[in-house]
């Protein structure tokens, strides 16, 4: 599967997971003083969460280039591993767990990191020499540490951006995608046509329970800061915040109002089958990652397909281009006794270039290393171009760290649903309470 697949339920999931069941992970070679000689026999366990056959193979082939460069290793893989399954091993402990693992949910990289449950990989970075600044954009060594705490490393990347009906623009007179929120929201109008109380065509699904119309996705496209300098919440004190949940409420309201949406929304195919809606023609435009091509591909949709970065706030039009970037990241388990072993298979997944970019062009994902983004062997068109030109950036942004992981998102998300159905209707208040709910909660983990 994409990077970013499951990662609605794996954050679901792993946000019921309390941090307490984390820090048992704490165990074992948790300082990294491993014994374990990575020139000798041995065999180490790596955990991720792929599950789609074309995707487990590709993630196989991997690891097969692996063994044939190092023979002194072999590596059991098991897929479709979440977080919440992830968790549960680290907290166990013991000889049943991965030594390597791997998650689709940078956002709880903090967690990951400040509990311990993935092991601090600074001594391995020093001891081979790695630097980080010329392996991995700012963006990706941002994610894959916690308050200077480096515990996982990037494992291919995603970038998200607008997909559109070629056709569908042409029938409605339109001759290029829209560069700002402003232009978006009348391009949207124009794509749309209504059947009674549901549609024939929908310009474009806004609802936060859409697929990836979540509110970090949206906020991507606007300046914003969700804490401020002293770590506290910074929703109610950023306008950017309150300028994207206008802007989002006006698109709901623009398009037929929430309920005949949500209506709409659920007559949705599967988002990671054939019959998702752009595929089908249901909506004209879509937000989402890179590997959708893929699925579009499979789906042989058959109207011509266009791609573009997403939109930018109207007064930040000199930064069009830029988006949201996520990915997958890779961890070592503090309680392995083999972490020198597993260190030589996460240096040679993440750092090798032949092996990103032949794992990037099996599951269709951004390559993770700056090397690898510029490697000849990367398979380019015109479409895919658009994501790496969005991966590579310099105002492309991603959701910040914090010490309970994804929970400060999942709370902002609530608010936000409630704020599209018309329930919330003091905004500034609504605001400041959710960073007080997000403060307090914070300050509990801690």
């Amino acid at each position: 599967m994409p990077a970013r697949r499951t990662r609605r339920a794996a954050v679901a999931l792993a946000a019921t997971a309390s941090i307490a069941l984390l820090a048992s992970a704490c165990t074992g070679a948790a300082d990294n003083k491993a014994s374990d000689d990575p020139n000798a026999k041995t065999t180490i366990t790596f955990w991720h969460g792929w599950s789609a056959p074309s995707e487990a193979k590709a993630i196989q082939d991997n690891v097969d280039r692996f063994e044939k460069a190092h023979p002194n290793i072999k590596v059991k893989v098991v897929g479709n591993i979440n977080d919440d399954k992830l968790s549960q091993a680290l907290r166990a402990g013991g000889s049943n767990g991965p030594d390597v693992a791997a998650s689709f949910t940078t956002s709880n990289v903090g967690k990951f990191c400040h509990t311990g449950s993935f092991a601090d990989l600074k001594p391995f970075l020093e001891k081979d020499k790695v630097d980080l600044d010329k392996t991995f954009s700012k963006v990706l060594q941002e994610y894959t540490q916690f308050e200077g705490k480096r515990c996982s490393l990037p494992l291919l990347s995603d970038a998200y951006g607008l997909y559109y009906n070629k056709d569908a623009f042409k029938a409605a007179g339109i001759t290029a995608p829209p560069k700002t929120w402003s232009e978006f929201r009348e391009v949207a109008k124009k794509l749309t046509k209504e059947k009674g109380d549901s549609y024939e065509q929908l310009g474009f699904m806004p609802n936060y329970l859409g697929y990836e119309t979540v509110p970090s996705h949206y906020m991507s496209q606007w300046d914003h800061k969700y804490f401020d300098e002293s770590g506290k919440s910074n929703l109610a004190k950023d306008p950017g915040f309150a300028e994207m949940l206008t802007y989002q409420k006006s698109l709901v309201d623009g398009l037929g109002g929430f309920a005949k949406l949500d209506r709409y929304r659920t007559t949705f195919g599967d988002e990671w089958g054939a019959k998702h809606p752009f595929h089908t023609g249901q909506v004209a435009m879509q937000l989402d990652g890179e590997w959708r091509l893929n699925f579009i591909k499979d789906a042989k949709a058959d109207f011509e397909v266009g791609v573009a970065p997403l939109p930018v706030a109207d007064d930040e039009v000199a930064e069009y281009g830029k988006g949201y970037l996520s990915g997958t990241i890779i961890g070592i388990a503090p309680q392995s006794k083999k972490q020198n072993a597993a260190w030589e298979l996460i240096k040679y997944m993440t750092m090798d270039t032949d092996a990103v970019v032949e794992f990037a062009n099996g599951i269709g994902n951004v390559p993770s290393t700056l090397e690898a983004l510029k490697s000849p062997k990367l398979k380019v068109d015109e479409r895919f171009k658009v994501f790496l030109d969005i991966a590579q950036h310099p105002e492309s942004s991603t959701s910040d760290g914090a010490v309970n992981g994804s929970t400060y998102q999942d709370t902002f998300q609530d608010f936000a649903q409630k704020y599209e159905k018309g329930q919330v209707k003091d905004l500034k208040k609504g605001l400041e309470d959710t960073a007080a709910q997000i403060d307090r909660d914070i300050a509990q983990a801690k």
